[in-house]
C-alpha cells in the first residue's frame, strides 16, 4: 500500500501536472470504485483543480467551489499520467481527462479495494480523516501523547491511522529498524530515551525515502512498491542486516509481515512467529546466534 513517502511524491507530480489546470471529463469503469453519491461525480468535471493535498494515505484532488474528489489507492491502486491523446490504461478504473493529460487510477488484481469519494467542503472531507497526526510536523509532547495514549506493540501503534497519519508496514518496519526497537515493544513501557529515538527515526525514516523516491520517480512515479532493495529489513527476510550482518527476521500474521532484526533490535532474541513457532514448539529458536 502507498504510505506517506509514496504518497508525497504523486502529490509532487500531481501539482505540476494539474494545479491551474481544468477536469474536462471523468471516465468511471467499475462502478465499485465510486463510493459516494451526493455531490455527484460530474460535479466536478469543468472546475480547475487549486491544490493537492494527503489525507492519511488518501490523495485529495482540490477543485474550485470547495469540491474534492478523494482516492484512496489501498493495497494495489496506483496513479499513472497519460499524455495529451493517450486515452487508455492497463487495469484502469477510472480517467481524469484534463487538457495537459489524462490522470489514470489502475489496480492490479481482481480484489477491488480502492476506492474514490467526491465531497463538498471542508467539513465533509475532514469526516474521512482517520484522525491521525502529521508525524513530520508533530511535536515531541504530541507524538508522545499519541504513542502512550493505549498500550499496544510499537508495531500496531505506529500503523494505527487514528494516531499517526500515513505510516504503514512497510516504513514502519523501516522506523523500527533505525530505533532500535523490537516490533512488539509496548508503547507504556517505552522510556523518554525510547521515545526520542522513535521520533527521530520516524522523522529521518520518512522524510529520507520521501526524497529518494522523488529523486527516482523522474517525470513521474512508474513504479510505486512497498520493497526496495535499499531498505533495511522490511520484505528482507533472511537477507544480512545491512548493520550488524544478522539474516532478518519475520513475524507472519493473516497477510501481513513484520520484518526485523533480532540482533539490532531485540538484544538476539527470535520473536514467535504465531503459526510456525507453535508447529516447531522446542525446536523454535530463542537467539539469532542459533540461527548462524
Amino acid at each position: 500500500m502507498p504510505e506517506l513517502p509514496d504518497v508525497s511524491v504523486y502529490l509532487e507530480r500531481l501539482a505540476a501536472k494539474i494545479v491551474g489546470h481544468r477536469l474536462e471529463r471523468v471516465r468511471i469503469g467499475h462502478p465499485f470504485l465510486l463510493r459516494s453519491v451526493m455531490p455527484p461525480i460530474a460535479a466536478v468535471e469543468g472546475q480547475v483543480v487549486v491544490g493537492v493535498e494527503r489525507l492519511g494515505k488518501r490523495i485529495v484532488l482540490a477543485f474550485e467551489g470547495e469540491l474534492f474528489v478523494v482516492v484512496h489507492l489501498m493495497i494495489a491502486g496506483r496513479l499513472r499520467w497519460l499524455a495529451p491523446g493517450k486515452k487508455t490504461a492497463p487495469n484502469a478504473l477510472a480517467f481524469f481527462e484534463f487538457d495537459s493529460g489524462t490522470l489514470a487510477l489502475t489496480e492490479a488484481g481482481k480484489q477491488r479495494r480502492a476506492s474514490l469519494h467526491v465531497v463538498a467542503g471542508r467539513e465533509a472531507l475532514a469526516a474521512l480523516d482517520a484522525g491521525g497526526i502529521d508525524v513530520m510536523a508533530a511535536t515531541r509532547e504530541a507524538f508522545a501523547a499519541r504513542l502512550v495514549a493505549e498500550n499496544h506493540t510499537v508495531k500496531r501503534a505506529l500503523t494505527d491511522p487514528r494516531l499517526f497519519s500515513g505510516i504503514g508496514n512497510a516504513y514502519s518496519d523501516e522506523i523500527l529498524h533505525r530505533a532500535r526497537l523490537s516490533p512488539l515493544a509496548l508503547t507504556q513501557s517505552l522510556d523518554a530515551a525510547a521515545i526520542d529515538r522513535l521520533l527521530a527515526a520516524t522523522k529521518e525514516t520518512l522524510a529520507e525515502w520521501t526524497a529518494r523516491l522523488s529523486r527516482e520517480a523522474g517525470d513521474w512515479p512508474q513504479k510505486v512498491t512497498a520493497f526496495h532493495a535499499a531498505m533495511a529489513v522490511h520484505g528482507r527476510f533472511g537477507l544480512p542486516c545491512p548493520d550488524c550482518g544478522a539474516p532478518v527476521q519475520r513475524i507472519v500474521h493473516a497477510a501481513n509481515e513484520t520484518n526485523y532484526c533480532a540482533r539490532c533490535q531485540t538484544g538476539g532474541k527470535v520473536l514467535a512467529d504465531r503459526a510456525l513457532s507453535r508447529l516447531l514448539r522446542s525446536r523454535w529458536p530463542k537467539h539469532i546466534d542459533e540461527l548462524l
